[in-house]
């Protein structure tokens, strides 16, 4: 069986990361793909007890903040992604190490490179093959939001600074991004979403 496709979208909060990867699950699944699904912080036993802490525990400082979605994802990565990957299945996650380096890295000012080197040492080649950016005005975002969380309850300002941090990303990264305009309907960003991918791998 072929290798899997590591697949993570990423986008500030309100930009609807867990309903479209849940529907471009279902069209993947649906054309006869194998396909798992993850989430960050979480997706383990262990995952899911260090996202208790991170959303809805006290504030910490940065550092432990970083460490501790530098810990979820490290077993994420060895407990659910790279086995998938091995068996040849699409890997879709809602949200990555590139939400470390762009809310961690970039708005909390700890540096997109170190925070980049703390999460190379726990995913070694367990990386995205392709992030989606789900671009979206972080004002717009806030104002989708129902309910928030420790991160997401930071305010316009600090959504601002992480939108920066992506861009400056995507910019960097040219060739694992694709941005894709999120305001529109839910149906066009997935339909745009599957273009990309099919483009990209001639699925």
């Amino acid at each position: 069986m072929s290798a899997g496709r590591y697949v993570a979208f990423e986008g500030v909060e309100g930009a609807g990361k867990s309903t479209i990867v849940a529907l471009v699950a279902d069209r993947l699944i649906g054309s006869g793909q194998p396909v798992v699904v993850v989430r960050e912080p979480g997706g383990t036993d262990i995952g899911e007890g260090i996202r208790e802490v991170l959303l809805h525990g006290r504030d910490m400082a940065g550092w432990t903040e970083a460490l501790l979605f530098a810990a979820q994802r490290a077993q994420l990565a060895d407990e659910v992604i790279a086995p998938a990957i091995a068996d040849g299945k699409w890997v879709l996650g809602d949200r990555s190490v590139y939400s470390s380096l762009a809310y961690q890295g970039g708005a909390r000012k700890l540096g997109i490179d170190t925070v980049r080197s703390v999460n190379e040492a726990g995913l070694a080649s367990v990386w995205p093959d392709l992030v989606v950016l789900l671009r979206l005005d972080p004002g717009e975002g806030l104002r989708r939001e129902r309910g928030t969380d420790r991160i997401g309850g930071q305010g316009l300002t600090f959504q601002q600074q992480v939108a920066d941090a992506y861009e400056s990303l995507a910019d960097e990264e040219p060739e694992r991004f694709e941005i894709v305009d999120a305001s529109r309907s839910v149906g066009e960003v997935v339909d745009d979403v599957i273009a990309v991918l099919r483009v990209r791998w001639r699925s």
